[in-house]
């Protein structure tokens, strides 16, 4: 079993920047990929970045392209994801997950936290 705490989020004006930041409890995720969501109110949850543990490749969603920076920290087995530019579309409920670089489906999730951005 893999837990996730996520930390960070909450009210930000637009134009501004926050991290959430995703820690995960197993000892190694090489061969796995992590990867943040969000989920805005009467929307279905969208993928927003993602980054192989192995080799650091970085994928993102072009809404968040330029603006969004996936990254990873080994030793402390956390995962972040720095926003930059906000913009109030970018309100959400965000969550990271983790999935096997083999599957299509995220295993194991964090608990969500609430990114709201105000114009």
């Amino acid at each position: 079993q893999v837990q996730l705490v996520q930390s960070g989020g909450g009210l930000f004006q637009a134009g501004g920047s926050l991290r959430l930041s995703c820690s995960a409890s197993k000892g190694t995720f090489t061969g796995y990929t992590m990867g943040w969501f969000r989920q805005a109110p009467g929307k279905e949850r969208e993928f927003v970045a993602g980054i192989r543990w192995s080799g650091g490749t970085t994928s993102y969603a072009d809404s968040v392209k330029g603006r969004f920076t996936i990254s990873k920290d080994n030793a402390k087995n956390t995962v972040y994801l720095q926003m930059n530019s906000l913009k109030p579309e970018d309100t959400a409920v965000y969550s990271c997950a983790v999935r096997r670089d083999s599957a299509y489906v995220w295993q194991y999730w964090g608990q969500g936290t609430q990114v709201t951005v105000s114009s």
